[in-house]
């Protein structure tokens, strides 16, 4: 083994920073492999804490727990081994990044690795600039990784792309369901590729009138409109040499979808009353939880706009699907809600299995105020089922019938029936994310006899979303 502290200094895109910190790195490959002493005494010589294995299951509990970086030689390894030990060791050690180091004939494999969690790889022959860029890019990644969870391999996988689309300026497109966390997920690019001192602006496309989204957006001179006392400059000139977020663009009215694309295209913009282009240097990240595509065939979103915001798609997974992120996003959260408790875990393992089986349609939004509430309500030290507040799945959809003394002939079968069409309402709303007015449009009703729908629900007993 050889050790020595490391102060790595790195540059990212378009800025330089510098990050202080022990590098303690792992090499898991045969000595006599290809790359093997080239790579370890590039990593020696880059003042990090180098311990060598040949192969994952020698790697102790201690070893994995102050290592920040693990690199295998895809060459020298069992391939029949390979890609379990990989998960295997990604699961023991969340906070590990994984660099195979693969033959130029070998990058199927490396692309195999990377979908299992790999955050990155390391492409044989190499030279010494080209592993600092390695270790530059996963101390930046550190830097601004805080307020991440990523255990899953969906969760890794979606950093990883996200650190490798952060090097480009070509508009990103992120999707996922209301709640799953598009906005952080467009801030960790922005402070992955920016300076700090860029300027992050974010536009909620939906919860601004169409009236003063255009002015919000470009600008306007003294005397544009009535009300205009003043120059104002708008969202892109405040964004330029940064990040502009345009959240909820499947909402952007189709009046101004025509006018974004062409500031998107010609890269100026002209505020309102103006005559004046004004260049721009921005990053456009657009987040929407629709399918674009199908906004496009119904004539609601411009499809050259759409392939003009698609260039490089994001696509975050619904938190029922990551179980791996649950336990370890509730932890996250009720160190920030309660870390003046100096506990190592307020839950339950009952509490810890009724989040388990929680399906979360509010995806991680839902998670965070389900743990704050239970902190506050908690009846004791610690956190039970009781106080999650949660339905289980049979009771997150409708309630109980209740009892009925006519339990045989037509009006039990008429009971049957308004039940089943009280369901297919709660289906619908799901399947909407809880938009009630999409929801009212699926079922051939309007939002007005929707609302009397649920009321009348509500009256029965059925638990009725908010």
């Amino acid at each position: 083994m050889r050790s020595v502290n490391s102060a790595l200094s790195y540059s990212s895109v378009g800025h330089s920073k510098t990050a202080t910190q022990s590098s303690a790195v792992i090499v898991v490959g045969h000595p006599e492999c290809r790359g093997y002493s080239k790579l370890v005494d590039s990593l020696t010589q880059l003042q990090c804490t180098v311990e060598c294995h040949e192969s994952c299951e020698q790697l102790a509990p201690s070893s994995l727990t102050s290592a920040t970086l693990v690199f295998i030689l895809v060459s020298g390894y069992n391939p029949q081994l390979l890609q379990a030990d990989v998960v295997h060791l990604i699961r023991r050690a969340a906070h590990i990044s994984v660099i195979p180091v693969v033959e130029y004939a070998e990058q199927d494999r490396a692309a195999a690795l990377m979908d299992s969690g790999c955050v990155d790889y390391l492409l044989a022959p190499f030279c010494a600039s080209q592993i600092k860029a390695v270790l530059e890019r996963q101390a930046a990644s550190a830097s601004v990784q805080d307020s991440f969870v990523s255990c899953s391999t969906a969760s890794r996988r979606l950093l990883a792309m996200a650190q490798r689309l952060a090097g480009t300026r070509a508009p990103i497109l992120i999707t996922g369901e209301t709640g799953t966390g598009k906005e952080m997920l467009a801030r960790y690019i922005h402070r992955f590729s920016s300076a700090d001192s860029a300027p992050f602006v974010a536009v909620n496309c939906a919860a601004i009138p169409e009236q003063m989204l255009e002015s919000l957006l470009f600008g306007h001179e003294r005397g544009a409109f009535t009300g205009a006392v003043s120059v104002q400059p708008g969202k892109f000139e405040m964004a330029n040499g940064g990040t502009l977020l345009l959240d909820e663009i499947g909402e952007l009215p189709l009046g101004l979808q025509a006018k974004l694309l062409r500031v998107l295209q010609e890269q100026r913009v002209e505020r309102l009353g103006g005559q004046k282009e004004i260049a721009l240097n921005v990053r456009i990240i657009a987040a929407t939880n629709r399918d674009l595509g199908a906004e496009v065939a119904a004539g609601r979103f411009r499809a050259d706009l759409m392939f003009r915001l698609d260039v490089l798609p994001l696509h975050i997974t619904p938190l029922r699907e990551r179980q791996e992120d649950i336990l370890a996003l509730a932890r996250r959260f009720i160190d920030q809600y309660a870390a003046q408790e100096h506990r190592d875990d307020l839950l339950t393992d009952e509490a810890c299995q009724v989040l388990l089986q929680h399906d979360w349609p509010g995806n991680v939004r839902e998670l965070e105020n389900t743990l704050q509430r239970a902190l506050v309500l908690r009846k004791g030290l610690f956190i039970q089922p009781r106080d999650l507040g949660l339905c289980s799945p049979l009771q997150n959809t409708v309630a109980a019938l209740p009892d009925n003394p006519l339990s045989h002939g037509k009006a039990a079968l008429r009971a049957t029936g308004k039940w089943a069409e009280y369901q297919h309402v709660l289906d619908a709303i799901r399947k909407c994310d809880g938009h009630k007015s999409k929801a009212a449009q699926s079922l051939g009703m309007t939002p007005r006899a929707l609302r009397y729908r649920l009321s009348a629900m509500r009256d029965q007993g059925v638990r009725v979303p908010v």
